[in-house]
């Protein structure tokens, strides 16, 4: 009853905003012209959403305290079974027949899991919600109107944004994201931001997408100085006409996000695993000073949690037990023996596991390929951090070289090489060039772009593979019998990644592994050095 009071504030939310949205026009022109009616329809849609953000957090903390009773209610639902109560909403409510016995037959049944099923979800209004409450709670002056400008593109539609319940937000329109190319439409989105001096928050589905617009910033602003001089942009382009707006523009790199915009106060972003190179590239220099909060976590296309605590510098998300029916596989140091699954009210602090995913009707048990470590708990409910991807471990002879750790070894390859600043990179496994690779033993080939410096000598390229062999002794092993050959570093042109992610469009977190030849044949064709 909670949850569908909540879906209801929504929906009311949304109507308030219509209404609004004819007393000011449409479009960006329409508040312009109408101020008050942007104004009227924001301060109600704040007043509606502030309300379910009451009634989501109450049902939350409720559905925190009993767990395992939440599971199962949830795995009813999702198998299509009817008269299940909501979670704690009578003292008298009894289990109906066979649910204990279908949250254990799940308990038991991991083998039969498929490996990578995809789950497509709409977002949930809850998140939404919680995300605006506790931005409201947090950093009040990022609710303002139109006081945040969004990054994001998906090839020919747009995608819901974190607030999307709160369209008056957001400094751009929504068809500013629908453009043809990821580089026009972060283009045009930073039009629309810059010329919003009072921003207060930027966002992002994905951090690599902000690292790419204040990178637009920082390569073209000559062109985008021109573009706000004459009121028009570029040709070179390819936008229809309708997209065209004025904005201004100030220079800078270091700290240039709140020079632009002296009013800032939140980065709100997703940082997954691969896109932490982003998030530190960012907040050393464009985005200095600035507070980072990723809202929300999933897996698989399914909302999964919350991160209900901005003000911590490490991302945690609360697992909200009425979203998706979870499991877990062991996966820290020491896990062995055959799989067995832990389900959500069983995990154990401190320890890290695979998930194991059902979030729609049917059991589909997807291992998600994602590993998580339990931070703590709040009530009965894990709060959890992401660890690592398991489909980005290089791996020729299992040896196992997960992604994180790999990444730090690169760094200290890097920290080595004079001059030199890491701005992108990736990895693939010899196998996947076939013939093209030699005759020699299996071995990793490594992409980077490098900032300060324009070759390095074999013997600066080889740091990488003494690096890897300090760090893990298995792969020391192996290269020491020659069953591994050495790495081969490749440097590629400036540019090359953000061309790889607008050639690859809105497909998930930056790949650090390549599976497949097309984007290997593309990087192969960017090598400089």
């Amino acid at each position: 009853a909670v949850m569908l009071l909540a879906g209801l504030a929504v929906v009311l939310a949304l109507v308030l905003w219509a209404w609004g949205r004819r007393l000011g026009g449409a479009g960006s022109g329409g508040a312009r012209r109408g101020p008050w009616g942007l104004v009227l329809r924001h301060w109600l849609a704040l007043r509606v959403l502030g309300r379910a953000a009451g009634w989501q957090r109450r049902h939350l903390e409720q559905a925190s305290k009993d767990v395992r009773r939440s599971q199962e209610h949830l795995l009813l639902r999702l198998q299509g079974g009817a008269g299940a109560a909501e979670p704690g909403t009578g003292a008298g409510h009894r289990a109906p027949a066979g649910r204990a016995s279908r949250a254990g037959e799940i308990h038991r049944l991991v083998s039969g899991c498929p490996g990578s099923v995809s789950i497509s979800l709409s977002l949930p209004a809850q998140g939404p919600v919680l995300y605006l409450d506790v931005l409201r709670r947090v950093f009040p002056e990022a609710l303002r109107p139109r006081g945040t400008a969004r990054f994001s593109w998906a090839r020919g539609c747009s995608l819901p944004a974190a607030a999307w319940p709160l369209p008056t937000l957001y400094c751009a329109p929504e068809e500013a994201g629908a453009v043809p190319s990821r580089a026009a439409a972060l283009y045009v989105q930073l039009l629309f931001a810059l010329r919003e001096r009072a921003l207060r928050a930027l966002e992002a589905g994905l951090v690599s997408e902000l690292y790419d617009a204040l990178g637009v910033l920082r390569a073209g602003w000559q062109g985008l100085a021109q573009d706000l001089a004459s009121g028009r942009l570029s040709p070179r382009l390819e936008l229809p006409e309708g997209t065209r707006r004025r904005a201004e523009c100030a220079r800078g790199w270091d700290g240039v996000a709140r020079r632009l915009w002296p009013r800032l106060q939140v980065v709100v972003a997703a940082e997954p695993s691969g896109e932490q190179l982003y998030g530190e590239a960012l907040r050393e220099s464009e985005c200095r000073g600035l507070p980072f909060y990723c809202p929300f976590y999933g897996a698989a296309g399914a909302l999964l949690g919350v991160n209900l605590w901005p003000e911590q510098p490490d991302s945690r998300y609360l697992l909200c037990p009425g979203w998706a029916f979870c499991e877990f596989l062991p996966a820290g140091p020491g896990a062995e023996g055959p799989p067995e699954t832990v389900l959500l009210a069983d995990v154990q602090e401190g320890q890290e596991y695979e998930l194991v995913l059902t979030a729609q009707a049917g059991l589909s048990r997807c291992r998600v390929g994602e590993v998580l470590k339990v931070a703590e708990f709040h009530n009965q409910c894990p709060v959890v951090g992401p660890v690592r991807r398991l489909s980005q471990t290089l791996s020729v002879r299992g040896e196992g070289v997960p992604e994180e750790r790999f990444y730090q070894s690169l760094r200290r390859a890097v920290a080595m090489w004079p001059g030199a600043r890491l701005v992108d990179y990736v990895c693939a496994e010899s196998s996947l060039l076939g013939a093209s690779s030699g005759a020699c033993a299996p071995h990793y080939q490594v992409f980077v772009e490098l900032r300060g410096v324009r070759d390095l000598s074999e013997a600066q390229r080889y740091k990488l593979d003494q690096c890897l062999q300090e760090d893990f002794p298995v792969y020391k092993t192996f290269r020491l019998k020659g069953s591994i050959g050495p790495v081969r570093l490749h440097l590629v042109a400036a540019g090359a990644f953000r061309e790889l992610r607008d050639a690859a469009g809105p497909l998930g977190p930056m790949a650090r592994v390549l599976r497949e030849s097309r984007p290997l044949h593309f990087i192969q064709s960017r090598v400089v050095s």
